[in-house]
């Protein structure tokens, strides 16, 4: 029996040194608010000090985000893929990286890479490959706009961007407030910024007065806004919004 559980010891063992063979993986969390470096940790600092290949939605925004972390970093020898917005990340370029050994950083527009951004693709694709994936602790909008609301933070579903024109718009929005109602779930989504009043007035023509709306914008900017009210409510004082990122929860009774 002792043999046999050191002979499973030692494949376990193997099993972990060939999954660490290769580069790393590392998804990086990027100010929500522009220029809101205080809300990363130090870890943030440390990683992207050293790492020298990057994949990131934008490259321009990306190599201006290194610079404001680093103002002494060399941004000429680093190693950048523009994520493309329809045809999604170079994936042979990645393994190409990564099994040189190179430790790989990827960086959405804002928040947390991997959440309602292409970086999930990048981090199924290493874990595919046997490589290591970490993820960065760093600020999500979803996650802090829920925090804030009041909501149920107990059961709750993102559901990304709803349909941009008439009738699919509108019936998501009764299906999501339905679909609230029976399970007490809230339910988040996004929308383009010059989209969110057009959102805003949807929401208040479609759902009932009782249930409650959560708007979440700028967040962790200094003019941050966020509030929870039911729609009947926000019909009484409808704000315009800023063409800004938002979150919007609802949860009905």
């Amino acid at each position: 029996m002792t043999k046999k559980i050191k002979l499973q010891c030692r494949d376990h063992f193997s099993f972990l040194q060939q999954m660490q063979t290769g580069g790393t993986l590392y998804l990086i969390p990027v100010p929500i608010a522009d220029g809101a470096l205080h809300t990363l940790p130090a870890e943030v600092l440390q990683h992207t000090a050293r790492i020298q290949h990057f994949f990131a939605e934008n490259v321009r925004t990306a190599r201006r985000f290194l610079k404001q972390m680093h103002p002494a970093l060399v941004i000429e020898p680093l190693k950048f893929s523009e994520i493309d917005k329809h045809s999604g990340p170079d994936i042979n370029l990645l393994k190409q990286w990564l099994k040189a050994g190179h430790d790989v950083g990827v960086m959405s527009e804002s928040g947390c890479p991997g959440i309602a951004d292409p970086g999930a693709v990048l981090a199924e694709t290493a874990h595919k490959t046997g490589m290591k994936v970490i993820p960065l602790t760093g600020p999500s909008s979803l996650v802090l706009a829920l925090m804030a609301s009041g909501l149920n933070g107990q059961s709750f579903a993102f559901n990304g961007y709803l349909p941009v024109k008439d009738p699919a718009r509108s019936q998501r929005i009764k299906q999501l407030e339905l679909h609230s109602r029976k399970e007490n779930q809230t339910q988040l989504f996004i929308e383009t910024p010059y989209r969110n009043n057009p959102l805003l007035d949807e929401l208040l023509k479609h759902c009932q007065p009782g249930t409650m709306l959560c708007i979440a914008q700028n967040l962790t900017a200094a003019d941050a806004f966020v509030q929870t009210k039911p729609i009947g409510e926000w019909k009484k004082n409808k704000p315009a919004l800023e063409k800004a990122p938002a979150v919007f929860l609802i949860l009905a009774n």
